[in-house]
């Protein structure tokens, strides 16, 4: 048996967030919608690893943080112009989506 976390993060407008997320390698896995004009509720993976994002009013209201290993720190850094912080553990940058939801993005050391 595996065991996978997937962390939810309130946002104002899914397809927003989804083409935000898409900068640091999520694609959009599903969306489901409990009627025409209900908010949504939408999956994103990059590498095996998930985030669900979802526009309902209850769902972690937030702003959350979540933090990202990746293979190489370098392009997204350059990507966002941030230099990324020297850490003990990593080499990392944090930014926010949208929302205000912060993403750390590391690479171990």
């Amino acid at each position: 048996m595996t065991t996978q976390v997937v962390p939810i993060l309130r946002v104002a407008d899914a397809a927003v967030a989804v083409a935000w997320y898409g900068q640091i390698g999520f694609e959009q896995v599903f969306e489901h919608r409990f009627a025409d004009g209900m908010p949504a509720y939408v999956g994103i993976e990059r590498d095996g690893a998930a985030i669900h994002l979802s526009e309902h009013t209850g769902d972690a209201p937030g702003p959350g943080l979540v933090y990202i290993w990746v293979d190489a720190i370098d392009p997204f850094a350059d990507h966002f112009g941030i230099v990324p912080d020297e850490m003990p553990w990593a080499r990392d940058i944090e930014v926010s989506d949208p929302d205000g939801n912060r993403i750390r993005l590391a690479e171990r050391r």
